[in-house]
């Protein structure tokens, strides 16, 4: 069942107009608390964004790779407590792809849009836009947002031969 989710699960950019299931929208915050932690400190917190003008103001968060936001039925912003652990990157990071695969094993898409270190114009960072917002505490982090919807688009599975093996070494690495 893994191995068939993690083959067929592709970004999604295009969502069909139709709302998402509570349960489904449970379903999927539950994965996200259940993701590992180092040292189990859970420094995430998640805010789970569903009215279409908030979705559209993220969706300007920085100039290119987010604008789909505003079509999708449902955001869920990541966010880490910097304060609590020095890995919050890597925490926030594991729990927002378990968010993608928890929305694709239910029937949704989903599609990462990466927000640290990433700029919503010359003067403001996309994090900084985000945080006003949603008026996220300066010790959170934004690290993602993640887009969910019903899908408007087919993607094919990546075929197992463009795997890139050539950057698989076995003890240790080799050039």
């Amino acid at each position: 069942m893994f191995f068939s989710l993690i083959e067929k699960r592709r970004s999604i950019r295009k969502f069909k107009s139709l709302p998402i299931e509570k349960e489904k929208i449970d379903t999927i915050i539950e994965a996200a608390l259940r993701s590992p932690s180092s040292r189990g400190f859970n420094p995430w917190r998640f805010i789970v964004v569903d009215r279409p003008e908030l979705l559209d103001s993220l969706s300007k968060a920085k100039p290119h790779g987010a604008t789909f936001l505003k079509d999708a039925p449902l955001g869920i912003v990541v966010c880490g407590d910097e304060s609590k652990t020095d890995v919050w990157v890597e925490d926030t990071s594991i729990a927002t792809i378990f968010i993608q695969l928890a929305a694709h094993s239910l029937g949704l898409g989903s599609c990462w849009i990466q927000i640290r270190n990433r700029e919503h114009n010359h003067n403001k960072s996309a994090e900084l836009y985000i945080r006003e917002i949603l008026n996220i505490p300066e010790n959170f982090r934004v690290e993602s947002m993640i887009a969910i919807g019903y899908p408007d688009e087919n993607k094919n599975p990546h075929p197992k031969e463009s795997l890139e093996m050539e950057k698989v070494f076995w003890n240790g690495f080799e050039k």
